[in-house]
């Protein structure tokens, strides 16, 4: 199985498991990979602006998920207090879409104006994460 087969999840520990263990592909993800593909314990080697995209994009995606936890937790909530929180999840949601938008900016860059724009991507995943935990904690359980 190759790396775009493979869930980002699964990659991101494959990698972290094994830093540093690096062998040749088998010769049907080689196809795929090109003739220099090596690959590190099934996924291939990442560089370094790779793994921060991935490590990024799963950090989102997870928020996200929590985001749709607690939507759904705020639909059951009293009708005076859902309209509250519904304006809440709409800044939310507006800033998870920078955050994406920022993320596809990221990957689009050439591999030498990338590293100046992750302060400005870590900055924008912050507001997101700090903005989410507020309304979490405004939440009434």
């Amino acid at each position: 199985m190759c790396v775009g087969e493979q869930t980002l999840h699964h990659a991101l520990v494959t990698l972290e498991w094994n830093t540093g263990k690096l062998e040749m592909a088998t010769p049907d993800c080689q196809a795929k990979l090109g003739p220099t593909g090596s690959k590190q314990k099934g996924i291939t080697a990442m560089s370094k602006r790779d793994a921060y995209v991935a490590k990024m994009k799963l950090q989102l995606d997870e928020l996200n998920a929590k985001m749709a936890v607690l939507e759904a937790k705020a639909k059951e909530a009293k009708a005076d207090a859902r309209d509250k929180y519904n304006e809440e999840l709409g800044k939310l949601r507006h800033q998870s879409k920078l955050a994406a938008a920022k993320l596809d900016e990221l990957k689009a860059s050439g591999e030498d104006k990338w590293e100046a724009m992750v302060a400005e991507t870590e900055k924008i995943r912050d507001a997101f994460i700090h903005s989410f935990n507020y309304f979490k904690s405004q939440l009434k359980d």
